[in-house]
Parts: structure tokens; sequence; C-alpha cells
């Protein structure tokens, strides 16, 4: 069995050979890695065990992807109750997880999986339109198909409107009887539907608030926050660190990962200090002071400084 250092090496590889850039790794944090190919952004997580993720991790990591418009998925070897099955999808809190065989399946193949793993055993999704071409083809009701699939009318019904999964061996039985593919993939690249954010309510986010951003504020992240415009998907997420007492060589230290991962989100990198001994950037990231922000009206203001300092 692979360490964990191994398995985040080789699926940074993996996403590399493939043209995916990729983010330096960051192993303590809600997210491993980052990795953008176009305009798909996946978020990372590794485990051995998937069942060593907890809920407040979970929970940061799901809030970045939703900002991000970032795809979360976990990547690990076992479970409490065995090795992960290649093409099979394992959910932990709700992220999708799976293996690494599985991922190399679709980042390389274009291969997705079909089955989930969920209690009371393997479940696969129904595409209804086949169910219905079928049916009309042949002229059958619902319960006629019901019947030779051994399920009730209210299953099938719902087989047919995609409302619930089925069973593996039902899926089997239907593939039978229509001679042809049932199941829908599970696409786990594509952006997922996106959730509700619970913007963070302290005072350090009021600022932003006021010109329009919601704040998600980090414990588990490289960096100290992330804002993005509550009215508009279309202006990058901001993220930022702040000063909280830090020196001025500790704050060097966080421009370098907070430049890395602004990169591959394609986000605005920012710190947002009081320190009079730093001027308008740390490295080549902009510095804005808390009071310039109070001072500002809109976002526009705020972007139109960040982009003058960026670019002295």
């Amino acid at each position: 069995m692979l360490t964990r250092s191994q398995l985040l090496h080789n699926i940074e590889n993996l996403l590399k050979s493939q043209g995916y850039k990729t983010s330096d790794i960051y192993e303590q944090g809600s997210f491993d890695i980052v990795a953008r190919k176009n305009l798909l952004i996946l978020l990372l997580k590794t485990f051995q065990n998937i069942d060593s993720i907890n809920e407040s991790n979970a929970y940061e990591m799901k809030q970045l992807a939703n900002i991000f418009l970032a795809s979360p998925i976990i990547i690990g070897e076992k479970s409490r109750n065995g090795l992960l099955e290649e093409g099979v999808v394992y959910e932990r809190y709700d992220i999708p997880t799976i293996g690494f065989e599985t991922l190399k399946n679709m980042i390389i193949y274009n291969e997705y999986p079909e089955i989930l793993a969920d209690r009371g055993g393997y479940f696969v999704k129904i595409d209804g339109n086949v169910i219905k071409q079928y049916r009309e083809e042949y002229s059958l009701s619902l319960k006629d198909l019901a019947d030779l699939a051994h399920v009730s009318r209210a299953t099938m019904y719902k087989y047919e409107n995609e409302i619930v999964r089925a069973n593996t061996e039902t899926a089997m039985i239907l593939e039978e009887i229509l001679n042809t593919k049932v199941t829908l993939d599970i696409d786990l690249l594509k952006q997922p539907q996106k959730d509700d954010i619970a913007f963070s309510n302290g005072d350090d986010t009021l600022d932003l608030s006021k010109l329009g951003y919601g704040v998600v504020s980090t414990n588990k992240s490289p960096f100290d926050a992330v804002a993005k415009m509550k009215s508009s998907d279309k202006q990058s997420p901001l993220i930022a660190n702040v000063e909280k007492n830090r020196t001025e060589k500790t704050l060097k230290r966080m421009a370098v990962p907070l430049k890395d991962l602004s990169m591959v989100t394609t986000s605005e990198p920012v710190f947002i200090i009081n320190n009079e001994k730093i001027k308008e950037s740390i490295g080549t990231i902009p510095v804005i002071k808390s009071w310039e922000l109070k001072e500002f009206e809109n976002s526009r203001e705020l972007l139109k400084m960040i982009k003058e300092r960026k670019e002295k």
C-alpha cells in the first residue's frame, strides 16, 4: 500500500502529465493540492484511510470548492471496510471519494465510474430516457416493464424519472431486458451544482462585506480568508491573508502559497494589514491597509488599487 506522500506525488505526476496546472502540495490543510485545466478546477484531498477525514475539514473543503467553482474529490487507499474498489465512488460528508486508479481512468481515458457505494450496498443511476424509449418502441406500460424486472410499478416510475438509484443487480436485469446500457456515468470532473455558501459575519470581514463580498474565514488552509462577490460569479474571488500580529518575516513566507494558489484558482491574492513598515506589496502580492479598505465605496475601487499595486 502506498504511503500518503507517495499517493500525493502520484496524483501530482498524473495531473501534470495530462496538461493540468498544479499548485504546490499543502498536506496540513483542508485540501492537499489544487489543479486546473482550462475551466476545470479540482480541489483534492488525500488519505490512506478515507474515514480519517473529519466534518470540519470536509466543511471547509466544500466551502472553498463552492467559491472557486471547483470539483472537490477525496482520494484514498482504503476504508474501515477494506481497500477501495476501482470504478466505485464512495462519499464522505457528501464529497465524492475514490481510489487512485479511478482518478487515473477519468483523467487519462475519460472513463467515469458508474457505481456508488452507500449504506446497503452498491447503487447506480438509471438513464430514464433509455427506459422511456424502450417502452415507446415496444408499447409497454410501466407495469409491464416493472414485472419483467421484478420491481414495483412505483419503483420503475422512479427509475424512469431518475428519482432514485437502482442496486447493481436490478440494473443488470434491466440491461438484459433492454439489451443496452442503462446506467449513467458519475462525472466527477464537471463543475458541481452550486450549494449555498455560509459566509462569515465576524468583524474582520465587515469592510469587505460592505463592498458586496461574501467572506469565508478559513482555519485549515494556507490563507486566512477567501472573498467572493455575492452578485456575480464572473468576478474573480479574493484570497487574503491578514496581519494578526504576524511579523513581516512571517507575512513574506505566507506570500508564497498565496501567489501559488491564486495562479491555479485564478483568484486575486491580497494582504489586508495595518503594519506601517510594509508599504504597497509583500513580494508581488498587493497590500491593502485596513484603513484604506474602510474608505472604498465599492468593489471597483478596491480592485483598481489591487491592480495598481500588483503592477508596481
